[in-house]
C-alpha cells in the first residue's frame, strides 16, 4: 500500500461509517501491516467531532497520534517507546497545523464547522453533499498521506 492509498484508505472508512479518528488510525495500521483489536478501533470512537463531539482538536489529528503510538509506543511499563516516536508525534502535530492553517485552526470546529449537539446539523454534515464533510476527507487525506511518508522514511 502506497501512502495515497492510505490516503484513500482513510477516505474510504470514514465514508463507510467510521469517525474520523478511526479511519485514519485504521488506514495506517493497515498500512504497516498492523491489525488493531475491535476494542482499540472502538476506543478512538470518542475522538471523532472533536474530541467528544466538543469541536475541540480534530480527530485526523488525534488518530494519527494513536497510530505513531500504536507503531512505536512501548506495549508494557518497563518498555521504552521507539526513539523518534515523539519527534515524530511533534512533526505530525506542526505539519497538521500547516494543514489546518487555511481553516483558521486544528479544530473540529475550524474545519467541520458543525454544531453537534444538534441533531439537524449533524445530519446535515453526513447527508448533505454541500456540507463541510468533504473538507474534512480532504484534511483526513492530506494527514493519512504525510504520516504513511514520514513513517515510511522512519522518522
Amino acid at each position: 500500500m502506497t501512502s495515497e492509498d492510505a490516503a484513500k484508505r482513510a477516505q474510504e472508512l470514514f465514508l463507510s461509517g467510521f469517525h474520523c479518528s478511526q479511519a485514519v488510525f485504521a488506514a495506517i495500521a493497515e498500512k504497516f501491516g498492523m491489525e488493531p483489536s475491535e476494542d482499540v478501533i472502538a476506543a478512538l470512537s470518542p475522538f471523532g467531532g472533536g474530541i467528544g463531539c466538543n469541536g475541540d482538536v480534530c480527530g485526523v489529528l488525534s488518530g494519527a497520534v494513536a497510530a505513531v503510538g500504536f507503531l512505536m509506543g512501548k506495549r508494557a511499563p518497563g518498555q521504552k517507546d521507539h526513539k523518534e516516536m515523539w519527534r515524530l508525534s511533534r512533526r505530525v502535530v506542526d505539519a497538521f497545523g500547516d494543514i489546518t492553517k487555511v481553516y483558521g485552526g486544528p479544530n473540529c470546529s475550524d474545519i467541520a464547522r458543525v454544531d453537534w449537539g444538534n441533531v439537524l446539523h449533524v445530519r446535515a454534515f453526513r447527508k448533505d453533499p454541500d456540507s463541510r464533510r468533504a473538507e474534512c476527507v480532504m484534511v483526513m487525506g492530506k494527514m493519512a498521506e504525510l504520516l504513511a511518508r514520514l513513517l515510511e522514511r522512519g522518522i
